[in-house]
């Protein structure tokens, strides 16, 4: 072997093990052909993304129109809600047991037809039996996909034979590309509705079933490697019985509830602090929270080769907890909002570092530990907001309380960073 080529061994999908040098697979990926370019599985990695943010933010955009037009109450919109969130954690679950089983190309194609489905259900079902069932039906549909794309897209861009020193640079950039879709869907969204009407609305979810339909095609033709020099991956079991392991989990709950605590009540500061339409408080809300969390996962991808990741994710931590006492403490409402848009530079690079320090900390942890990280970050979803929720009940609905409350997950966070730290050292 030439000096300066690093020897990298990596299965394909369609079977054999396969060992080449950097230098080869360099000159691979000048190769045009899908079949033989990595960089495809890169590009159709973050359409996948894309999809998730379009199942993630397109329907509660139409929460208020499926209850004037269905008359469908409150309290059975929000259980709209939760069964979109039980279904992903259930498929996270199952996807720990059978994903290595099953194989990744499979999973991936079927989470993009079940994602195009559930979002083309959206202007179907309602229309040819009752309502609330072909919702109920739809939202089922595209969860799962969404669950599969959570659990699956991660190990594949980390499994691609690329430069390792740029993995997590890598993984961060594929995060952000959820960023963008929120944004793109939200304004996209928002543009069809003031041009079209909002009674459209069904021939936008057509629309946006297109991009996970096609996506489809394009996961069955890109390649697709998985960890073969890591050994077959270390069991759930074993998993389970490992200190860095539950430590990790901690870190990606804490990681989802910073974000989720937050965000969900960004449209709310846009409103009351400047006084401002939904419409245009969802854009400068919602909107510039994951602008900013965008511009946070790019701006890591470009310089993390001068960056240590876990000493950038505690300096992430400390401004979480500054925006989040901004946000909560600030009397000037403009103040509350710059507190809680920085709320989303800040982070950006949980969710997706947290991803990375696993892949380098359990480099044999394979599909069952991203899996059961995602697992993680979905339960932080939905204890952020409801631990927000509930302590603004209690308050009175006083919702800077609840936001002040939801600072306990980024200091958890900070701990458990200096913690993880520690277990590495103590392993050495």
């Amino acid at each position: 072997m030439r000096r300066g080529h690093r020897k990298a061994s990596f299965v394909y999908e369609g079977g054999g093990t396969h060992s080449v040098t950097e230098g080869v697979i360099k000159k691979a990926e000048t190769n045009m052909s899908i079949k033989n370019n990595y960089k495809h599985t890169i590009l159709a990695s973050y359409i996948g993304y894309i999809t998730q943010a379009i199942i993630v933010n397109f329907a509660p955009l139409l929460f208020l129109t499926f209850q004037s037009s269905y008359g469908i109450p409150i309290e059975q919109i929000t259980l709209l809600i939760t069964v979109n969130f039980a279904v992903q954690l259930f498929v996270d679950f199952l996807s720990a047991k059978f994903a290595d089983i099953i194989g990744y190309r499979p999973l991936a194609v079927a989470a993009h037809i079940f994602a195009a489905a559930g979002l083309a259900g959206l202007g179907i079902l309602p229309g040819i039996m009752p309502h609330y069932t072909g919702l109920l039906i739809s939202v089922i549909l595209y969860a799962i996909g969404g669950g599969l794309i959570e659990v699956l897209i991660s190990p594949i861009v980390e499994a691609c034979p690329t430069d390792p020193s740029k993995k997590s640079a890598h993984m961060s950039l594929l995060h952000s590309f959820y960023c963008w879709g929120h944004v793109f869907v939200v304004i996209a969204s928002t543009v069809f509705f003031v041009v079209f009407g909002i009674n459209n609305w069904r021939i936008l979810a057509f629309i946006w079933a297109v991009i996970p339909f096609l996506n489809a095609f394009y996961f069955a033709q890109v390649p697709i490697a998985t960890f073969a020099d890591k050994g077959e991956g270390t069991s759930i079991k074993n998993l389970v019985k490992s200190k860095l392991f539950w430590l990790l989990v901690i870190l990606m709950i804490c990681s989802g509830a910073s974000e989720q605590a937050m965000i969900q009540w960004a449209s709310v500061f846009a409103e009351a602090g400047l006084k401002v339409s939904k419409t245009v408080g969802d854009l400068t809300g919602p909107c510039l929270f994951a602008v900013l969390m965008g511009i946070s996962r790019v701006g890591y991808s470009k310089f993390s080769g001068r960056i240590n990741l876990r000493i950038f994710m505690i300096g992430s931590g400390c401004l979480c907890v500054i925006s989040y006492l901004l946000a909560s403490l600030s009397p000037n409402p403009v103040l509350a909002l710059i507190g809680c848009s920085m709320c989303g530079l800040s982070v950006g690079i949980m969710w997706p570092g947290t991803f990375s320090l696993a892949a380098e900390k359990c480099p044999q942890g394979g599909t069952a530990l991203f899996a059961l990280l995602a697992l993680g970050g979905d339960l932080g979803c939905s204890s952020g907001p409801t631990l927000v929720g509930i302590t603004s009940g209690i308050a009175g609905g006083g919702i800077k309380t609840g936001i002040l409350a939801g600072i306990i997950f980024p200091v958890l966070l900070i701990i458990g960073l200096i913690l993880l730290a520690r277990i590495r050292e103590s392993k050495t």
